[in-house]
């Protein structure tokens, strides 16, 4: 079976009570105390709350890469 890939999903509050969920892909470093990711996918407007960011974010994750999650 393919690698998994190392995806986080945050949400963000760029304004006042807009918040966007973002999905992040770690990427390869030669740090030792730090995981660097880069962005991946963002929300393409804001939501009304954290929760509704987080939700919508997980539902792109599953529409993305399904049920075996993301793999390379």
């Amino acid at each position: 079976m393919p690698k998994l890939r190392n995806i986080a999903l945050t949400v963000q509050e760029l304004e006042e009570g807009e918040f966007h969920w973002v999905l992040l892909e770690a990427v390869e470093s030669t740090l030792e105390e730090a995981m660097p990711y880069l962005p991946l996918e963002a929300a393409p407007a804001p939501y009304a709350s954290y929760a509704d960011a987080w939700v919508a974010g997980l539902s792109v994750i599953r529409k993305m890469f399904g049920k075996e999650g993301p793999r390379v």
